[in-house]
C-alpha cells in the first residue's frame, strides 16, 4: 500500500464567446518546447504555399513549413523572414510594403502578428489563447487588418466556424463585422481597392464528410451599408477571391470535374473565363485551416497573378493566351524539431501477469473488504493488503457487485449468450451462488435496500444485449425494478426515462438515481414523487454555450453530500436544500463554488462509490483509493494554522513543507495475478515461401519451426533441426508473411457489462490481423478485454490501445498538470501509447509531448483534417498521426519532413480526408454482403447496414456513390509511396469500418498509388510494429520473435489482393483455420458462433413459391 497526494485545485476557465481577449492556459504564454533536433530543408518545391507580392512589385513573400521567406519576383534564393519553433503562415504585405501581417503561434496560441520588413521586429496584433485565424488582409488605408477567426480545433459546434473581424494596427480588441448565423463559415476576405467592399467565401458549417458540391460560394460585404450579397452559384464551389489593385478583375478558385482551377472575372461586366487549370487541389472538403486555396496575389500593375501550384510559384498573365512564367526558388534552412520519441515495449514472456484493471469496486459495510470485478469475474479482497480471491466458480461474465447491509452477501449481475441474471453469493464461500431472477434479461447496477429485503436494479430485455453489435445495447436500460433478496419475480418500479445507478441514503423510503440532464433525483418505491436534488456542472469549454454536465452524481449515505464525476475527475460537494428550483453547483472552480466543493483527483478516477460511513472510494487501473473527507478537513485546518505561524517567521515557507502537510488519499494496489496463454507445442510449417520482412529476404521452400509462442528457427527445407515429435504441416505452394498489424483499429466491444467474446476480435483475427492498436477507445473497458485475450479467455488479436483520448476538456494548465494527466496512462492504464486529440492550443500540446517523453509514452495525434496542425505536430516531435493529410499532392518538403522526423503515419484511407471515403469505393464495387467468411464473423445487422443500401439522400453523409475519379485515396496513396520510399514509417489502419476485410481494403487502397507489393507488406507488418514500439517481438519472421503468421494460398508479392487468400492464421503459436477460426494446433477446438442464430430459416409460416 502507498499513499498519494491529491491536491484541492481549481479548474477555473472564464471565457466570453466572441471576445478576442481571452485568458491563457498559464500566466506566461510561450512555446515551452526546446528543439532537440534539426531538419535540413533544401527544396525547390513546396506544399500549399501562400504568396503575396510587395507593393513595389519587386519581392514575393511566401510560407513554407511554418516559416516565412522572401524572394525576388524574378526568383532566386529564399531569404528567411522568420524562423524557429513558431508556425508562421499566410503572410500579406501592408499597403506601404513596410510590414507583413501573418498568422503565428509564437506566444503559445494562434494570433495575428506584424513584422517589420527591415528590422524584423515583431508586434502582436491580437491576444487570444483559444483562437484560430485565416487569411489576414490589409485594408487599403493600412490602418486595419481583416481576417476570419474562430475558436481553435479543440472545440466543436458553431464557435469553430470563422467569422469576419477587423483590428486596428495600433491596438484594440477588434470588431466583429459579420456575426450571424452561427452556422456560417467565412474565409478568404479580400477588400476592394477603395476599401468599401470586402469579398469573401462562405459555406454552412465547417466541413462535411463525403461532401456533395457546392460547398462554398462568393459573397461581398458593403462597409458603408452593412449589406451582404452572394456573388456566385457555381456547382464546383467558389472560394479564395482575390481582387486586382486596379479593381478591374477578380480571381477565385473553383472545382471543375475532379480538379481545381482558377476563374477570372471582369468586375465591370461580370464576364468570366478560365485563367489556370488544373491548379493546387482545394481544401473545401476539410476544415481549410489555411483557407480553401493558398493565398495568391496580383502584381501591382494588375497584369499578372502570382500563385503557387504544382509545388512551384508562377506568374500567370491575365491576358488571354499569355504563357505562365515560373518564379524559381530554393529554400535552404535548418528547421527546429522537437525531441525524438522512439520507445520500445518488449512483449513479456513471463507466465504470470498482474491484471491491469479492477472494475466496479465497492467496500463492505464495515470497510474491511472490497468486492470488485477483474477479468469479468467476481473477486473480494481484505483491505488493506489481503490476497484477492474469486467469490464464485461460475463461467459467465460477472460484474457490478454490491454488498448486503449485513456484509454477509454480495449481489452481482451476470451475462452469457442466453441472457443475464442477478445472483447473490455468501462472502465466506460457504454456499453456492444463488440465482435471484427468474427471467433472463440484461440487469445492471444492482443495489440492496437499507432493510436488506429487496434489491433494486436497472433491467432491460436480453434481446437488446444479444442483438447489440457495438458498445451500447439500445434498450438495455428500460426499467427500474426490484427483486426480493431471496429471489423471485421482479417488480416494476418505473421506466428508467434516462435515470440510472439506483442507490440509497439512510432514508429507506426513497431511491436515488442520476439523470444526465436533470441531475441527482430520487423517487418513492412506487416510482412517484420524483424530486431533483442537485445538478453538477464543470467548466464551460471554449466555444461551448453551456458547461459540461457531470457524468455521474451519487448521494452520500447521510444525504448531505454528493460524489460527482465530471470529465475524468472526481469531486465531493455539499448538497444544499433550498426548495423551489434545483440548485446547480459548478465544480469548475472549487474555491469559488456556491457550496463547499472538494476536488479529489488530478490524475483522474473511475467507478466512484460511497462507503457506508461516508468515505469516498474510487478506482483507476488496478489501484483503489479511499478519501476521508473529515480527515482531509482536519489536515487542512492544521496546515492553515501552521501556515499562519510560518507567516510570522518566514514569509517564504517552502512548498515542499506545505505538500508534506497535505491530506493524502490512500492508494491500494489490487494485485490479481493470472497466467498468460502459453501454448505447449512444437510445430513445423514446411514447404512454404516465407516473406520474412527482414530487408528483402524471401526464403523459398522453407522450414519454419515454432516452439510454444515463439519462432525457434527458420531456413531452407532440411537445413534446420527439429525433434522427431514435432508436428509437421505441409504448406507447400503457400506464402507465409508476418501477422498483420492494424495501427488504427476501432473494434468497439460492449461497454459496461461485457460480452464474453467480442465478434470484432474474431473477424479481425480471421482476416490475419494478429495485433491491433485502438487510438481512442472512449472508455477503459479495453483494458479488461486486452487482459482477457492475454489469458486466452477471449480469442482475438493482441489488444493494444491508447485508452480514452486526451482531449481539450483536460484544460491543461502547465507542464505539471500534463504530467498528472499522462500518469493516468503510464502509471495506471499501462497503455504504452496515448492519443493527443486536438488537446488545446500549441502550448498545451507541447506540454503533453514533453510529459509523454518523460513518462516514455508514445503519443499519436488526431489528424483533424488540418494540414497546418499536422505539420506543427511533426515539428514538435509527435511520433504518430492518425488519418490522412487532408491535402494532396504533397511535395518533397512534406515528404522528407514526415520521413525524417520519424512520424508513424496511419492514413486510414477508408475514411479519406479531402474527398469521398475510400470505403465507398469498395462497398459499391465489391460484394461483401455475400462473402461467406464475412457473413460468419459479422452480425447480420451490421453487414446489412453497411452493404444493402448506401447513400445519404439530399445531404452529405457517411455513404454514397461517387465516380471513380472523385475518390482521393489513390492520390493520398501516391504520397504514401513517396514517404515510404524516402524511409518513412506508414502503418495500416482500418478504422473499424469493416471488421477484418476492411483491413485488406485499406492495404489495397494504400498500394493503389504505385507502392510496391513488398513495401505495402512492410506497412502491414514491420512498419506497423515499429509505429507502436513492438518491433522487437513482432513484424518480422525470425527466430526469437512471436509466432504471429499468416499462411496465404497465393503470393501477395505478385498481387497485393492475395493478402485475402488466407489458409491459416497463427497467433501466439496457435494455428487457426482462416475460414472458421477453428483451432488446428496445438489444441483442436471448434469455435462456436452465437450471434448468427436468429435467422428466419425453415419456418412453417410465410409465403411459399
Amino acid at each position: 500500500m502507498r499513499v498519494l497526494p491529491f491536491a484541492v485545485v481549481a479548474l477555473c476557465v472564464s471565457v466570453v464567446v466572441g471576445a478576442q481577449e481571452d485568458p491563457s492556459p498559464a500566466d506566461d504564454r510561450d512555446l515551452p518546447l526546446d528543439p532537440e533536433r534539426t531538419f535540413s530543408l533544401d527544396t525547390d518545391e513546396g506544399t500549399w504555399i501562400s504568396v503575396d507580392v510587395s507593393p513595389d512589385g519587386e519581392t514575393v513573400v511566401f510560407d513554407l513549413l511554418g516559416d516565412l521567406y522572401t524572394i525576388p519576383l524574378a526568383g532566386g534564393e529564399a531569404v528567411p523572414l522568420t524562423d524557429g519553433m513558431p508556425y508562421d503562415n499566410q503572410p500579406r504585405y501592408s499597403p506601404d510594403g513596410s510590414e507583413v501581417v501573418f498568422v503565428s503561434d509564437r506566444d503559445g496560441s494562434e494570433n495575428l502578428w506584424l513584422i517589420d520588413i527591415v528590422s524584423k521586429e515583431t508586434r502582436q496584433l491580437t491576444n487570444g489563447s483559444t483562437k484560430s485565424y485565416e487569411s489576414p488582409e490589409w485594408l487599403p488605408d493600412g490602418n486595419y487588418v481583416v481576417a476570419a477567426t474562430a475558436e481553435n480545433m479543440a472545440v466543436r459546434g458553431d464557435a469553430r466556424n470563422p467569422k469576419l473581424w477587423m483590428w486596428h494596427v495600433d491596438g484594440g480588441t477588434g470588431i466583429q463585422i459579420i456575426k450571424e448565423p452561427g452556422s456560417r463559415r467565412i474565409t478568404g476576405p479580400t477588400p476592394t481597392p477603395d476599401g468599401r467592399h470586402i469579398w469573401f467565401a462562405q459555406r454552412t458549417n465547417l466541413w462535411q464528410y463525403n461532401a456533395i458540391l457546392p460547398q462554398y460560394q462568393l459573397a461581398v460585404y458593403d462597409r458603408d451599408t452593412g449589406e451582404q450579397y452572394t456573388r456566385s452559384s457555381r456547382y464546383g464551389s467558389a472560394f479564395r477571391p482575390t481582387v486586382s489593385p486596379d479593381g478591374s478583375w477578380l480571381v477565385y478558385g473553383t472545382r471543375h470535374e475532379e480538379h481545381t482551377g482558377l476563374r477570372l472575372r471582369e468586375l465591370a461586366t461580370g464576364e468570366e473565363r478560365w485563367l489556370a487549370y488544373p491548379v493546387t487541389r482545394d481544401d473545401q472538403e476539410s476544415v481549410a485551416s489555411s483557407d480553401v486555396l493558398p493565398g495568391m496575389s496580383f502584381t501591382p500593375d494588375s497584369t499578372e497573378v502570382v500563385v503557387s501550384y504544382g509545388g512551384k510559384i508562377w506568374r500567370v498573365p491575365i491576358a488571354e493566351g499569355g504563357q505562365p512564367v515560373a518564379v524559381p526558388f530554393r529554400v535552404q534552412s535548418e528547421l527546429d524539431i522537437g525531441p525524438e520519441l522512439a520507445f520500445k515495449y518488449p512483449v513479456s514472456n513471463e507466465r504470470l501477469f498482474t491484471v491491469r484493471q479492477i472494475r466496479d469496486a465497492v467496500p463492505s459495510p464495515d470497510g474491511g473488504q472490497l468486492a470488485f470485478a477483474a477479468l469479468d469475474r467476481l473477486y473480494v479482497v481484505s483491505l488493506p493488503d489481503g490476497e484477492p480471491r474469486r467469490l464464485t466458480s461460475l463461467e459467465v461474465v460477472e460484474a457490478q457487485p454490491t454488498w448486503s447491509p449485513d456484509g454477509e452477501w454480495v449481489t452481482f449481475v451476470t451475462w452469457s449468450p442466453d441472457g443475464g441474471h442477478l445472483y447473490k453469493t455468501r462472502v465466506d464461500g460457504s454456499v453456492e451462488p444463488t440465482q435471484l431472477t427468474t427471467t433472463a434479461a440484461i440487469y445492471q447496477t444492482p443495489m440492496w435496500s437499507p432493510a436488506g429485503d429487496r434489491i433494486v436494479a436497472i433491467q432491460g430485455p436480453a434481446r437488446a444485449m444479444q442483438e447489440a453489435a457495438g458498445p451500447f445495447a439500445s434498450g438495455a436500460s428500460q426499467n427500474i425494478v426490484s427483486v426480493p433478496s431471496d429471489g423471485g419475480v421482479w417488480t416494476m418500479i418505473a421506466p428508467t426515462d434516462g435515470r440510472r445507478v439506483p442507490h440509497f441514503t439512510t432514508d429507506a423510503d426513497r431511491i436515488f438515481l442520476y439523470h444526465p440532464e436533470d441531475g441527482l433525483v430520487s423517487i418513492r418505491w412506487d416510482g412517484t414523487d420524483e424530486q431533483t436534488h442537485v445538478k453538477v456542472t464543470g467548466a464551460t469549454e471554449t466555444g461551448r454555450p453551456e458547461p459540461v454536465q457531470a457524468s455521474l452524481v451519487l448521494m452520500s449515505p447521510s444525504g448531505e453530500r454528493a460524489f460527482a464525476q465530471v470529465d475524468n475527475n472526481l469531486y465531493v460537494l455539499e448538497v444544499p436544500v433550498i426548495g423551489g428550483d434545483t440548485p446547480t453547483v459548478s465544480v469548475a472552480n472549487p474555491e469559488s463554488a456556491v457550496v463547499p466543493v472538494r476536488q479529489l483527483t488530478e490524475v483522474g478516477g473511475q467507478f466512484p462509490v460511497w462507503s457506508r460511513d461516508g468515505l469516498a472510494h474510487w478506482s483507476i487501473g488496478n489501484a483503489h483509493f479511499i478519501y476521508d473527507i473529515e480527515d482531509a478537513r482536519a489536515a487542512e485546518a492544521v496546515r492553515t494554522e501552521a501556515a499562519s505561524d510560518d507567516q510570522s517567521d518566514d514569509d517564504n515557507a517552502s512548498e515542499d513543507e506545505d505538500e508534506e502537510q497535505s491530506y493524502l488519499a490512500t492508494e491500494i494496489r489490487i494485485s490479481v495475478e493470472v497466467e498468460r496463454d502459453f501454448p505447449d507445442g512444437f510445430g513445423v510449417l514446411r514447404g512454404g515461401r516465407v516473406v520474412t520482412m527482414r530487408g528483402n529476404q524471401v526464403i523459398e521452400n522453407a522450414d519454419l519451426i515454432v516452439q510454444g509462442n515463439r519462432i525457434l528457427a527458420l531456413g531452407r527445407r532440411g537445413t534446420v533441426q527439429f525433434p522427431d515429435f514435432a508436428r509437421i504441416f505441409d504448406v507447400s505452394g503457400t506464402t507465409i508473411v508476418p501477422g498483420f498489424v492494424d495501427t488504427h483499429a476501432h473494434m468497439r466491444p460492449t461497454f459496461g457489462v461485457h460480452k464474453a467474446q467480442p465478434w470484432a476480435y474474431l473477424a479481425n483475427l480471421a482476416y490475419g490481423v494478429t495485433t491491433t492498436r485502438d487510438p481512442q477507445t472512449g472508455t477503459t473497458d479495453v483494458l479488461t478485454y486486452g487482459d482477457l485475450v492475454e489469458t486466452g479467455s477471449i480469442v482475438g488479436p493482441r489488444i493494444y490501445s491508447t485508452g480514452p483520448g486526451v482531449f481539450s476538456a483536460e484544460q491543461i494548465k502547465d507542464l505539471d498538470h500534463a504530467r498528472d494527466v499522462l500518469s493516468r496512462y503510464s502509471d495506471y492504464y499501462d497503455t504504452k501509447t496515448i492519443k493527443m486529440y486536438t488537446s488545446g492550443n500549441r502550448q498545451q500540446r507541447q506540454w503533453i509531448v514533453m510529459a509523454a517523453r518523460e513518462q516514455e509514452l508514445l503519443p499519436t495525434t488526431e489528424g483533424a483534417l488540418d494540414m497546418k496542425y499536422n505539420i506543427e505536430m511533426m515539428l514538435d516531435g509527435y511520433p504518430g498521426q492518425e488519418h490522412s493529410f487532408p491535402i494532396f499532392p504533397i511535395y518533397k518538403d512534406v515528404v522528407r519532413l514526415t520521413a525524417e522526423t520519424g512520424l508513424a503515419y496511419t492514413p486510414t484511407l477508408l475514411v479519406s480526408y479531402g474527398g469521398p471515403f475510400g470505403e465507398n469505393y469498395f462497398y459499391t464495387r465489391e460484394n461483401p454482403h455475400d462473402d461467406q467468411k464475412l457473413r460468419r464473423f459479422t452480425p447480420h445487422s451490421v453487414l446489412d447496414g453497411s452493404t444493402r443500401r448506401r447513400g445519404a439522400g439530399v445531404d452529405a453523409g457517411p455513404g454514397g456513390w461517387f465516380r471513380d475519379e472523385e475518390y482521393v485515396f489513390e492520390d493520398h496513396a501516391k504520397g504514401i509511396k513517396a514517404i515510404v520510399e524516402a524511409g518513412g514509417r506508414v502503418g495500416v489502419g482500418s478504422h473499424g469500418q469493416l471488421q477484418g476485410l476492411g483491413y485488406h481494403w485499406e492495404l489495397w487502397a494504400m498500394q493503389s498509388g504505385g507502392l510496391s507489393e513488398y513495401d505495402a507488406l512492410r506497412t502491414a507488418t514491420i512498419l506497423g510494429a515499429e509505429a507502436i514500439g513492438l518491433d522487437g517481438d513482432l513484424g518480422t519472421i525470425e527466430p526469437g520473435k512471436l509466432a504471429d503468421l499468416v499462411v496465404l494460398e497465393e503470393n501477395p508479392l505478385d498481387n497485393i489482393r492475395h493478402t485475402n487468400t488466407i489458409r491459416y492464421v497463427m497467433k501466439n503459436g496457435r494455428l487457426y483455420y482462416g475460414d472458421t477460426l477453428n483451432e488446428r494446433w496445438p489444441d483442436e477446438r471448434t469455435l462456436e458462433i452465437t450471434w448468427q442464430s436468429d435467422e428466419p430459416d425453415n419456418l412453417p409460416a410465410g409465403i411459399r413459391d
